[in-house]
């Protein structure tokens, strides 16, 4: 069972993933969103936190993905379940709040740098389906 309920975003460009870093906790790279407070629905959720990580932008067009379940990135022993959705973003994502850094993440980049969520269970599956480029 996940310690730990969140929404992600899989917003692409130019056959890259917009990937964050947070300033502290883990240099691993994370989907924008965050956890859902209580009473949100994922897409409340997923809507907030880019406002907040992302600086000025809106979220248009989300679908929902899947959900998936993983260790968690800078968390030892603690879960994390994903629910995911693909949208796009209207505005210049820039880091704010606890976001350091965006990363348009290639698929041939570094998989060691991806939080295990993403390295083991999200990207293997979006692969799959055909929904991000393989290696």
């Amino acid at each position: 069972m996940a310690d730990y309920h969140k929404a992600g975003l899989l917003h692409l460009k130019d056959g890259c993933v917009m990937l964050c870093r947070k300033k502290r906790g883990t240099s691993l790279l994370i989907l924008p969103g965050g956890k859902l407070e209580p009473g949100e629905t994922a897409e409340e959720c997923l809507r907030r936190e880019c406002r907040e990580e992302l600086g000025e932008v809106e979220v248009s067009n989300l679908h929902h993905l899947g959900d998936y379940e993983s260790p968690a990135a800078g968390l030892d022993g603690k879960m994390v379940k994903i629910a995911l959705y693909a949208g796009e973003l209207e505005g210049t994502p820039t880091p704010c709040s606890e976001i350091g850094e965006l990363v348009w993440f290639h698929p041939r980049d570094d998989a060691a740098l991806l939080a295990p969520s993403l390295r083991d269970v999200v990207f293997p599956d979006l692969r799959r389906r055909g929904l991000i480029a393989p290696y």
